[in-house]
C-alpha cells in the first residue's frame, strides 16, 4: 500500500509541482529535488531494488548532472533545471534515460518557441497586473525548461519498471 502511495503520487506530484513553480516564479525549489532524491531512495528500499541498480540510476543522474551542470555554467539553462533532470534521471535511470532526454528537448524546443511568440504580442489588460505573466512576457526572460522536464518526465514514467510494481 505504502509502495503504491509513493509510486503513484509522488513522483507525479513532485514533477507537476516542479512545473508549476518554475511558470509561476522561474524557480525549483531544492527541496522538490530533494524529496525526488528521498522518494527514490525510499521506493529502492520498499520495492526490493537491488544494489547494483540503485548504483546504476545513481550513475545516470550523476551524468545527467555533469552535462546540465556545463549548460548551467554557460547560461544555457537554470540550475532548478539542472537538479531537476539530474533527480528525474535517478527515478528513470539509463534505461529510459535518452527517450526522457529526446523528449525534453522537443517540449523544450517547441515551448521555447511558443515563448517567443508569447513575447511578441501584447498583453491582453486582463492579464498585465499579473507579475508572473509580465515576467514570462519579458524579451530578456528565460525559458520556465522545468516545465518540459516535467512533462517528458511524465510522459516516459508510466513505461518505468515503478508502474509495473503490484
Amino acid at each position: 500500500m505504502l509502495t503504491d502511495a509513493i509510486r503513484l503520487l509522488v513522483f507525479p506530484a513532485l514533477m507537476a509541482f516542479a512545473a508549476s513553480s518554475d511558470l509561476f516564479t522561474m524557480t525549483i525549489s531544492n527541496r522538490v529535488t530533494l524529496a525526488l532524491v528521498v522518494g527514490f531512495a525510499a521506493m529502492a528500499l520498499i520495492s526490493g531494488m537491488s544494489a547494483s541498480e540503485v548504483l546504476s540510476h545513481a550513475g545516470a543522474a550523476a551524468t545527467v548532472l555533469a552535462v546540465t551542470f556545463v549548460f548551467f555554467a554557460r547560461g544555457w539553462i537554470g540550475g532548478g533545471d539542472a537538479k531537476l533532470a539530474a533527480a528525474t534521471a535517478l527515478w528513470l535511470g539509463f534505461d529510459h534515460l535518452v527517450v526522457y532526454l529526446l523528449y525534453a528537448s522537443i517540449f523544450g524546443g517547441v515551448l521555447t518557441l511558443a515563448m517567443i511568440r508569447f513575447r511578441l504580442i501584447p498583453l491582453p489588460k486582463a492579464l498585465a497586473d499579473q507579475e508572473w505573466i509580465k515576467r514570462l512576457h519579458r524579451l530578456d526572460g528565460g525559458v520556465p525548461y522545468g516545465i518540459a522536464l516535467a512533462a517528458a518526465a511524465l510522459l516516459i514514467y508510466p513505461d518505468t519498471p515503478w508502474m509495473q510494481l503490484g
